[in-house]
């Protein structure tokens, strides 16, 4: 693809058609202009098949208003609208619409809230609201969930790898089987929800970040059909690195083999000054071989050098691994802590691709419009009551409980403020009947969660640096309850409705079942 090709393809017609379609079809209706709010949102955690997460990470934003910034129609996007056909002939797309874009086609009109980045989120509630002219806000609808839902499925595995590691440093190095240059969101993501670096030196690079990564396979390889061997390999490496040597032992016997050699250059260079970093292990029973290293590693005394662990490694697997290492060193007299805190996990495809559960199930849903100069609220009623949004102009709260602790979040609508409510009701979401009473003594606090991220053409949110992203995602996680953080069978957080909210919702459905449609 040619770069003005690619231009075309990632500017703002970087949306699907059927969302052009509309934009048209509000033009010639006359709504095109009518403000109008679309609301975010995923209606179900990832579901790996085998484990489950109890909560999600936000990111995504900041790309996304950087594409924001830049985003509208040039005269090569409209060429191109103004060729499309229909099925006989006529064209789709209109001299006056295009006319339209040519004039007023960009965001800046637009009003964005969002939960920012790095924060612990949950089903139904709005991770972003977008306010303004209709036809905009509809075409903005692809490129938002494109940009959003895939960054926000990566952080999450990503904390939930780091949580399964218990906090041993991370590393993301799926670049070579991602998706495309979906892997540079995906290894900024990573870096928000918990990994410590990644392998993607141009990711690394746009965000300020030291990059990381040792040698592969075929370093051993080149030295042993060059007649020389494994020991030459690992020399070479340790005289162009000194102070950042790290081997991959496993190319050709991890025991046997890569370990001695790797403890002989080790040795060397401690002769010379030097301190070597460790070795990876990607290959083989890896709880095995890591307590097998670390005796080995602990006899020649080394025992500060890390033992870095890959091979389709998710959450569940170092889980699995952790538990082995508990077994297989006490069957060798040593501490397994000792070889657990020495552990570092590169992690690649199945956090990069999110494997188990490769989309999250992020829309975006028309909630309310402008009618006679107020806020009406708009629905969509589903055969499913999971899938039909809370509609009207809403604001978002996360409730803590007297131990500081999150205990739900609310959604109620914009002219409420639960402070006020005592005692505070809780609604579920899809039951009738079934809510909380919350008494404001039991309260510790009421976070609102949206901030103004894009004004009017204005930029209001610029994400800090991933180190501070990271930091808030942490300080999240600590304020869930423990069972909702649980890998495996978490319990539910609970996501709630105001009466307010509640009341209108009911009161909307049932007003448009009982008109054909129609809401009174």
């Amino acid at each position: 693809m040619k770069a003005a090709q690619q231009a075309l393809a990632e500017g703002i017609l970087f949306t699907d058609m059927y969302q052009m379609t509309m934009a048209h079809v509000y033009y010639r209706m006359g709504l095109h202009e009518r403000p109008s709010q679309f609301d975010h949102f995923f209606r179900n955690y990832p579901d790996y098949g085998l484990h489950q997460a109890g909560y999600c990470i936000t990111a995504g934003l900041e790309w996304l208003l950087n594409w924001m910034e830049t985003a509208r129609f040039t005269d090569k996007d409209l060429d191109f609208l103004r060729q499309q056909q229909g099925n006989t002939g006529r064209r789709l797309f209109q001299d006056d619409f295009l006319k339209w874009l040519a004039q007023h086609g960009s965001f800046e009109a637009l009003t964005l809230r969002a939960i920012p980045e790095g924060r612990v989120v949950h089903p139904h509630v709005p991770l972003t609201t977008v306010q303004g002219p209709l036809a905009l806000a509809q075409i903005l609808e692809t490129p938002l969930l494109n940009k959003l839902n895939y960054a926000t499925l990566i952080a999450t595995k990503a904390a939930r790898v780091s949580q399964a590691g218990r906090g041993r440093p991370l590393l993301e190095f799926g670049m070579r089987r991602g998706h495309e240059r979906g892997v540079n969101a995906g290894a900024r993501a990573a870096l928000i929800g918990g990994a410590d670096f990644t392998s993607n030196v141009g990711a690394s690079a746009a965000l300020n970040f030291p990059p990381k990564g040792t040698h592969a396979h075929s370093l051993v390889q080149l030295f042993m059909a060059l007649g020389e061997g494994e020991l030459d390999a690992f020399a070479a490496y340790a005289e162009v690195y000194p102070d950042d040597c790290l081997l991959l032992v496993d190319t050709v016997d991890t025991l046997h083999s890569g370990l001695p050699n790797a403890i002989k250059v080790f040795e060397k260079l401690r002769q010379k000054g030097h301190k070597p970093v460790g070795i990876r292990l990607d290959s083989g029973d890896l709880a095995y071989l890591s307590v097998q290293a670390a005796r080995m590693l602990d006899q020649a005394g080394f025992p500060n050098t890390v033992i870095v662990l890959s091979n389709q490694l998710d959450e569940l697997s170092i889980l699995q691994i952790l538990a082995q290492i508990q077994d297989e060193a006490r069957g060798y007299g040593i501490e397994a802590d000792d070889v657990i805190n020495r552990l570092v996990y590169g992690v690649g495809t199945n956090l990069i691709i999110s494997a188990g559960d490769s989309a999250l199930g992020g829309v975006y849903k028309l909630v309310a419009a402008e009618k006679n100069g107020d806020w009406v609220p708009a629905i969509k009623i589903s055969e499913s009551a999971a899938k039909t949004p809370n509609p009207g102009y809403k604001r978002v709260w996360r409730v803590y409980d007297e131990r500081g602790l999150a205990t739900a979040d609310l959604l109620g609508l914009d002219d409420e403020n639960p402070r006020q409510q005592e005692p505070l009701l809780l609604h579920h979401p899809l039951e009738p009947g079934v809510y909380r009473r919350l008494p404001q003594a039991q309260i510790s606090e009421i976070e609102p969660l949206h901030i103004t991220a894009w004004q009017e053409g204005t930029r209001h949110y610029h994400a800090p640096p991933i180190p501070d992203l990271r930091a808030v995602c942490q300080a999240d996680l600590e304020r869930l309850d423990i069972g909702v953080r649980r890998l495996l069978r978490p319990h539910i957080y609970h996501v709630s409705l105001t009466a307010k909210l509640w009341q209108l919702k009911q009161s909307l459905i049932a007003s448009i079942k009982n008109n054909g449609g129609v809401a009174e």
